[in-house]
């Protein structure tokens, strides 16, 4: 195969083809007409001599061969359109730049307004768009739609790049008024109402089952070695909902410490440590690779880790 007779527009309709197994997709995301991305896919077909995509009765499928292609087609466009990016410098102080920032309600209630702070100081002009987990898929970081993903996340493609923010314990947030705090061990524990939260990685929430153990989580893992089990009232995604059950309703909320302790001043909560050992968990910010490099988002990551070491010092 000749490689300066290849037209090398293919390559990124088989990109986006093979990530959106639809044509009409396809050509939505790339901006163009059906029947010009349907011309681009017989001209894929002829170029590697396979189908590509085969239509099944789950839609189109990828082949063998188109599959095999793939990351490779992948590493090749984002190696290229990194190579492409132009060197500007970055001034904070005039920039108006937007970053859109997808975070869990508990990066963005714990990390979010110590951030915040800082940019009002340093870079007056730039906005924020703090965009949740349900929002956002791999592919939106990937493609550098989104800057920074913040948030515990349990595998990662290995494109990304990835930076620690910080390690959390995790406490039990209680109403001060529950007759759990005078007598709070393993067995109250047990015999109390729980509500269950967590929000790892992205997409779409699934409907949780409380016999499912693995997919409960750290907390009750940790229940499970012991050979353990707790009575789970709510499931929710919001840790902002958790704590308001926690003290309405007289439920036993777990969560991540630094959660917590946004009620460390209220009087109508009690924040106390479990009566058994849970595994810290991460939070992390992962981003695209065409980005990397950027000034202004190597200036803005630099912020996000000033900004977690002062919620540090301020525990």
């Amino acid at each position: 195969m000749n490689i300066s007779k290849i037209d090398l527009n293919l390559l990124i309709y088989l990109d986006v083809l093979l990530r959106e197994k639809n044509v009409t997709r396809a050509a939505s995301q790339l901006n163009i007409t059906q029947p010009a991305m349907s011309n681009g896919l017989k001209r894929l077909r002829t170029l590697f001599n396979d189908p590509i995509l085969v239509r099944t009765s789950d839609g189109m499928v990828p082949t063998e061969r188109a599959r095999a292609l793939a990351p490779s087609i992948r590493k090749i466009l984002l190696e290229l359109e990194e190579a492409l990016q132009g060197e500007e410098e970055f001034n904070e102080l005039k920039s108006q730049r937007v970053f859109r920032i997808m975070a869990s309600d508990y990066a963005a209630s714990t990390l979010i307004p110590t951030l915040l702070r800082s940019l009002n100081k340093v870079a007056p002009n730039i906005t924020l768009d703090i965009m949740t987990p349900s929002d956002v898929t791999f592919h939106d970081v990937e493609a550098g739609k989104i800057d920074m993903a913040i948030n515990r996340f349990d595998e990662l493609p290995q494109s990304f790049h990835q930076k620690a923010i910080w390690r959390d314990s995790f406490s039990c947030l209680l109403s001060a008024d529950s007759p759990l705090v005078s007598k709070f061990n393993l067995n109250a524990y047990l015999g109390a109402k729980h509500v269950w939260v967590s929000k790892t990685g992205f997409g779409v929430g699934v409907g949780m089952d409380p016999k499912d153990v693995q997919k409960l989580g750290w907390v009750d893992e940790a229940l499970a070695r012991l050979g353990k089990k707790r009575d789970i009232k709510v499931f929710t995604r919001n840790y902002h909902v958790a704590m308001q059950l926690a003290y309405e309703d007289n439920l036993i909320a777990t969560l991540p410490t630094k959660a917590a302790q946004l009620h460390k001043n209220d009087s109508n909560y009690t924040i106390i440590k479990p009566p058994f050992e849970i595994p810290e968990i991460e939070l992390k910010m992962i981003w695209s690779p065409l980005l990397h490099h950027d000034a202004s988002h190597i200036w803005f990551r630099q912020l996000v880790i000033a900004a977690a070491l002062k919620c540090q010092e301020n525990m």
